[in-house]
This record gives structure tokens, C-alpha cells and sequence, in this order.
């Protein structure tokens, strides 16, 4: 019965489901049914908006096909009158001849002036139908690339019905006024700024999924890596007399539990980074200031420290632990508060991680006298801020695997440069780094990891919590 009231609970979930999947389905193609409906529609409106342009320009044409045989009949009229004329008597009758040609003269020029008008404008309103169809963009590209275009077409839409409008208006009237010109060339400067800003669009949208896509298979890439890692690392549990053995002497690889810590550290990174994410590859303008100042306010007091002055050091950590408990501070003439943003807190401790790692590689090895200062400000903020101490370890870690330590095998399915950078060589167009650079980062970071472990902040009081601190440094680089 048990198994059976299984088997019926299972068939009900795959019903519900099979019913959920259905329904999406459904709507999906009321949706695509919704979208073909409307662009039939608005194809039918340009098809009837063309037939009723063509038989304006039909119409226009008989116009000058009348106008021009009027000019022939005015032409031999002229002639005639040139025959006649030594026949006219009175000065009067010439005058008024003369009258009556200028009037139809300016006649003549305001009806040409009128037509090359309506010429102008119907040519507007044709290339602003020919605009219109790369507007409407197809519903499934849309839905491929995951962009919302529907506002641009119907502005689109809007602008030809406007320059349809105008170009009736101006038939009914006789002819379109400069003005009604000047309206239709701004709404087709208008439809092609439409058109680049689709194209622009629909080009970040393609890189945007493209990055995606190559992010993704990164991503799997990576968990491919540390699945291979981690089976290589689940190793049987050593009997007491080989735990025995193993203390004795110095050990030749991290213990299991060392090697479970690095990848719990390593994890904690990883969720860091992605929580912090959205602060990190946010455009807009307001929440990239707001970064740049979270970040500026902890990396710029720790690119300060040096081993001159004690209490330079002192006022350095101060600063940074005012920040980090919420207290405003003054960074480059701005007050700057870690509240700023919901990921403030997050990403300062991140960035802070990071930068003191990078002071590891950089400041301490090329001056090693700058790991002791450094190091008392990291332990100091390590014993206050733990979330900072592990960011520190994982990024530590991360560059520099012989802290676990941890000396990755090569694999197969994985590239000669990947397996470097696992080793932790900068590798930079397909070019890795020197041996000689590579020592230097590497000594420079296990300087300044020796030294946190040797330093206690000299101006806490909880001594206590700093010895338990040092105990847990000991606990986890002991072998056993």
C-alpha cells in the first residue's frame, strides 16, 4: 500500500505538472496568436496607406499632364498674341495683358513651389513606410533575445500614422505648406533614430546573450573542475596507526579536513561574489558612484599603510573600522557611509579582502618591511570582522594555493593556461608570467599570511578573543 500511495502521489505531481507545462503552453500561443494579429493589422493599414499613396501620385500626375498641356495652349495663345499685338490700339488693353501674365506667372510658381512640396512629402511618407518594416522586429527574435521592442513599433506606427495625416490634410487643402514639410522630415528623422536605436539594442542584446552563454559554460566548466577536485580529495579515512604515522615528521599534503575548509572558503567567495553582483556590473550612473566611493573608502587607507609611524597604521584602521560599523567618513573631499547602498556592507568587505591579498603580491614583495603593518591591520580586522578574515583566506587561496597548502594535479580535459592559473600564474593573452614574477607574488603573499599569524593588533583589549583567534590560524595549518 505504501508503494502504491507512492506511485498515486507521483502520478498526481506528473499530472499537475503535465497540466502546468499545458497551460504555459496555452498561453504562450494566445500570446504569439496576439502578436501575429496585431502585426497583420498593421500590415493591412500600410498595405491600404501604399494603394491610397500610389492613386495620389496617379492624381498628381494627371495634374501635370493638364498643367503642361495648359502651358502648350498658353504657348500658342502667346504666339498668337505676338501676331495681333501690332494690331492692339490702346495702351490700356497692353497693360492689362501685361498684368494679367504676371498674375499667372505667380500663379504658375506657387502651383510648381506646391507640387515639388507634395513630391517632397509623398517621398518622406514612402521612406518612412520603408523604415517601418525593419521596426517591427520578429516576435520570436524578440523572445530569443530576451528585449521588449513593442514601445519602438508603436511609435513607429504612430509616426507614419502622423505623416499619413498630414499628407491627406495637404491634398484636401490643394498643397502642403512648408511647414507640413518641415514636420514630415523631422518625423523621419525621428523613424531612423527608431531604427539605430532597435539596431544598437538588438546588438547589446546579442553580445549580452553571448557573454551569458560563454559565463554559463565557464561556470560549468568550473563546477566540472571542482567535482574533479573534490573526487580526487575524497580519499578513505586513514586507520589510528597511519593518523599516528602522519603527525610524525613533516607532513607532504594538507590534511582532509585542511582541504574541506579551503573549498567551504572557497564557496563562501563564490556567494559572496554573486550576491555582490548586481552592485558590481550595475550601469547606472548614480549606483557607479556610489561603488567607486564603497570601494575608494576601504582600498585607499589600505594602499596607505607603511611601517614609518605606529599610529599611522592605528588611524588607518580606525578609519577602516568607523566605515565598516556604519560611521560616515570623509574620501576624497565626499562623506561616505557603508548604508549607502543595501550591498554596501557585502561589497566592502569584499573589495577590502581583495585588496589586502593584492597588497600581499604587490606592496610586501617588493618591500618586505610593509608585511608586519600590514598585517596588524588585517588581524585586527579579521578579529572584529570574521566575514573579512574569511573573504581574505579564500582570496588568498584562490591566488595563492600553496597557503592551504594545495598543489593542484593536472587533469585531463582541462588546457595547459587553465592548469597554470590554477597554479597561480598570471596568464594574459595566451602569455604566462615569468618565473621570477611568479616567485615574487607568491613569497610576497606567504610573507604577509606568516606575518598576520605572528601579529596581534597591539591596541585591542580583548585578548581573549585574539588568542582564540590565533588558536583557530594554528588549528588550521595543523596536519592532523
Amino acid at each position: 500500500m505504501e508503494v502504491e500511495g507512492k506511485i498515486l502521489l507521483f502520478e498526481k505531481a506528473h499530472k499537475m505538472k503535465v497540466k502546468a507545462d499545458l497551460q504555459a503552453r496555452l498561453d504562450m500561443c494566445d500570446q504569439f496568436s496576439k502578436a501575429m494579429a496585431e502585426k497583420s493589422a498593421e500590415q493591412l493599414k500600410r498595405f491600404e496607406e501604399r494603394m491610397e499613396l500610389q492613386h495620389r501620385q496617379e492624381k498628381h500626375q494627371l495634374l501635370e499632364q493638364l498643367v503642361k498641356g495648359s502651358k502648350e495652349a498658353l504657348g500658342q495663345q502667346e504666339k498668337l498674341k505676338e501676331e495681333h499685338r501690332h494690331r492692339a490700339k490702346l495702351l490700356t488693353l497692353k497693360l492689362r495683358e501685361a498684368e494679367q501674365q504676371r498674375q499667372q506667372e505667380i500663379e504658375r510658381v506657387r502651383q510648381e513651389e506646391g507640387r515639388e512640396r507634395m513630391r517632397r512629402l509623398c517621398s518622406l511618407q514612402q521612406e518612412a513606410l520603408q523604415l517601418i518594416q525593419k521596426i517591427q522586429v520578429d516576435y520570436k527574435q524578440q523572445e530569443a533575445l530576451r528585449v521588449d521592442l513593442s514601445a519602438y513599433g508603436h511609435r513607429g506606427n504612430q509616426i507614419c500614422g502622423i505623416l499619413s495625416t498630414v499628407v491627406r490634410s495637404s491634398s484636401e487643402r490643394g498643397y502642403p505648406t512648408q511647414d507640413d514639410v518641415s514636420l514630415g522630415e523631422h518625423s523621419l528623422q525621428e523613424m531612423k533614430m527608431l531604427v539605430n536605436t532597435i539596431e544598437k539594442e538588438l546588438a547589446a542584446a546579442e553580445e549580452r546573450k553571448k557573454a551569458e552563454d560563454e559565463a554559463a559554460k565557464e561556470k560549468q566548466k568550473e563546477a566540472q573542475q571542482i567535482q574533479q577536485q573534490q573526487a580526487k580529495l575524497q580519499t578513505p579515512a586513514p586507520t589510528q596507526d597511519q593518523k599516528q604515522t602522519k603527525r610524525e615528521g613533516l607532513q607532504k599534503k594538507a590534511s582532509k579536513g585542511t582541504l574541506q575548509r579551503f573549498l567551504e572558503l572557497q564557496k563562501v567567495l563564490e556567494l559572496c561574489q554573486k550576491v555582490c553582483e548586481e552592485l558590481a556590473t550595475c550601469k547606472d550612473p548614480q549606483t557607479k558612484k556610489i561603488r567607486a566611493d564603497l570601494q575608494r573608502a576601504v582600498t585607499t587607507p589600505v594602499s596607505q599603510i607603511s611601517s614609518v609611524s605606529g599610529s599611522q597604521v592605528r588611524d588607518t584602521f580606525d578609519k577602516i573600522n568607523n566605515f565598516l560599523m556604519g560611521k560616515p567618513i570623509v574620501s576624497a573631499g565626499r562623506t561616505i557611509v557603508v548604508s549607502q547602498h543595501p550591498l554596501g556592507l557585502d561589497f566592502v568587505c569584499l573589495k577590502l579582502a581583495e585588496k589586502l591579498v593584492s597588497q600581499g603580491e604587490e606592496e610586501v614583495a617588493s618591500h618586505h618591511e610593509s608585511a608586519f603593518p600590514i598585517a596588524s591591520v588585517a588581524s585586527a580586522l579579521w578579529e572584529r570582522y570574521p566575514k573579512v578574515g574569511e573573504l581574505f583566506l579564500a582570496n588568498l587561496h584562490k591566488k595563492c594555493p600553496y597557503a592551504v597548502p594545495f598543489y593542484p594535479a593536472f587533469q585531463e580535459g582541462i588546457s595547459l593556461e587553465e592548469y597554470q592559473r590554477l597554479l597561480g600564474y598570471q596568464v594574459k593573452d595566451s602569455i604566462v608570467e615569468q618565473q621570477d614574477s611568479f616567485l615574487k607574488r607568491m613569497s610576497g603573499m606567504i610573507r604577509l599570511y606568516a606575518a598576520i599569524m605572528q601579529v596581534r593588533w597591539p591596541y585591542g583589549t580583548n585578548q581573549g578573543v585574539s588568542r582564540l583567534f590565533f588558536l583557530h590560524w594554528t588549528r588550521f595549518l595543523s596536519p592532523s
